[in-house]
């Protein structure tokens, strides 16, 4: 049987947690707080350790920055369970070094499948002649993955926040710095020889944004405006291409982000060229839905104009065909507020 080490100081959570893993055919060993849990793991030699983040004496930090100095105990699995769900958090525990994070509540089946996934992992691990190696510091030499990368800009980047409404970059401006979006919702845009805005791209967190050329100084080709309150970690093109010269497997990542960015951009050009109005507008509808990751029944927040520019109608007719959709019980209207009643129905519309 595997053995998991369950750290957490609440009697009652402990305890159902640990029957829980035991019902799953795990062994359990129990610990109330960080001190003795790092004190079991160096003994017991888990396979795999759960651990919450706020306890007296050491907390969930505190253990993992122990056992990963240890050579006994730093290739162990290691999965916070924390009520906290701030941005921040999670991205210390994972910098230090952390496999996963639960937030409490938690489903049984989600606890199952974490523990199996990294098990797993770590035994494919484990047939590997490279050893895994944790360390809480962030380099680009180290740099492997994507998703590596954009911990670099999280971590490296010069943070910037911009209000609704605000421009991030305007076209015709020099073009140095590449963006992280960490939050928010950005939109791309240009406009045409009669002053018509249309936007060409939405982007929302954990988007890269600014890949006009990798050349400094080119000018960019579009404006960058934030939908909602944003904000963006930028790293200037000439330390990114530094990065992407020694990490060949991020080089390929990011050119197959960027042609599905391409494709994406024609697909809604096809969209706007040969779609009817309801068409275009229900598409338009579905889209910024999930932009801005809104469930079925939450409202979209989003002015008439956006909406226009994205489908390539007139104002004038978006407004007239989301008339008719209220009017079919396809969405509700409420001021600038739209909230989609029948999901269903506007994506077969598309």
């Amino acid at each position: 049987m595997k053995k998991v080490l369950l750290i957490e100081d609440d009697v009652s959570l402990r305890e159902n947690t640990a029957e829980i893993l035991e019902l799953s055919g795990y062994t359990v060993i129990m610990a109330p707080n960080g001190k003795i849990g790092a004190e079991h793991a160096k003994t017991y030699a888990p396979d795999i350790i759960v651990c919450d983040i706020m306890m007296p004496e050491m907390d969930g930090y505190g253990v993992l920055q122990e056992l990963s100095k240890d050579d006994t105990t730093q290739q162990i699995p290691f999965i916070f369970l924390s009520a906290k769900t701030e941005r921040a958090e999670i991205r210390k525990g994972m910098d230090l070094g952390a496999d996963d994070y639960l937030t409490k509540p938690f489903e049984e089946e989600e606890l199952i499948s974490a523990i199996e996934s990294r098990l797993a992992k770590a035994e494919l691990l484990s047939r590997m002649t490279v050893p895994k190696v944790k360390s809480p510091e962030s380099s680009s030499e180290q740099l492997r993955t994507l998703n590596e990368l954009k911990n670099f800009f999280d971590d490296n980047g010069v943070v910037e926040s911009f209000r609704k409404g605000e421009q991030i970059f305007r076209e015709g401006v020099h073009s140095n710095t590449i963006y992280l979006l960490l939050k928010g919702v950005v939109k791309c845009h240009k406009m045409d020889e009669e002053g018509k805005e249309l936007i060409t791209a939405l982007y929302r967190a954990d988007d890269f944004l600014g890949f006009t050329s990798f050349m400094d100084n080119i000018l960019y080709q579009e404006t960058a405006t934030a939908v909602e309150d944003t904000e963006l970690a930028g790293i200037s093109k000439t330390e990114l291409k530094e990065i992407l010269k020694k990490n060949q497997n991020i080089s390929l990542e990011l050119m197959e982000l960027l042609n599905k960015n391409i494709s994406d951009i024609k697909e809604q050009l096809l969209q706007m060229a040969y779609s009817s109005v309801r068409k275009k507008t229900a598409q338009t509808l579905l889209q910024f839905s999930e932009i801005l990751n809104k469930k079925p029944d939450e409202p979209i927040r989003i002015s008439r104009s956006d909406l226009s520019s994205v489908a390539g109608i007139a104002t004038e007719s978006l407004i007239r065909t989301l008339s008719y959709f209220k009017k079919e019980g396809l969405i509700d209207i409420e001021g600038r507020n739209i909230r989609i009643l029948k999901l269903d129905r506007l994506q077969h519309i598309v």
